[in-house]
């Protein structure tokens, strides 16, 4: 990756809406090589997706919360498959510590938010949920330094 393939990942995480002739202009390439770097990324893996933001609120997704779940190494064959299933966990990771399961999840109430509770706690045993009040910072990505050019010196 050149300085311009991450100033294109920058541009992209700002806006994955933005057109090639807005890169372009932005990029000082053609529309063409826009296109051509951004099938490059995507073939290598590095460009995964791109996504819509949304305000969970206005779609009445009103309680955001934060669930650890403490799993035996056994049922994560079962607890895999099983909460990739349910739409409103919005992120699962595997993680070290007490827990090994950290999900972001979004329910319309407390209520909801309970019965999937109670509904993991019988399946798979202990959690601790931590609800979210506000959020100062949104999910962004990483912004990448451009690369610096190298240029050799020789000192004499």
């Amino acid at each position: 990756m050149d300085k311009i393939d991450r100033k294109i990942i920058n541009l992209l995480q700002k806006n994955a809406r933005a057109s090639l002739k807005e890169l372009s202009k932005e990029c000082f390439i053609s529309s063409p090589a826009i296109a051509a770097r951004i099938n490059k990324l995507e073939r290598n893996g590095i460009i995964t997706g791109y996504h819509t933001s949304v305000n969970m609120e206005k779609i009445n997704f009103h309680v955001k919360a934060f669930i650890q779940v403490q799993l035996e190494p056994r049922q994560k064959q079962e607890f895999y498959p099983y909460i990739q299933q349910i739409p409103n966990v919005i992120e699962c990771n595997c993680v070290t510590g007490d827990y090994s399961e950290i999900m972001e999840v979004v329910f319309p109430s407390t209520t909801d938010l309970d019965n999937f509770i109670n509904t993991i706690q019988q399946r798979f045993g202990k959690t601790s949920t931590q609800i979210v009040f506000s959020t100062s910072v949104d999910h962004r990505g990483v912004k990448l330094a451009p690369v610096q050019d190298t240029v050799s010196s020789e000192k004499e």
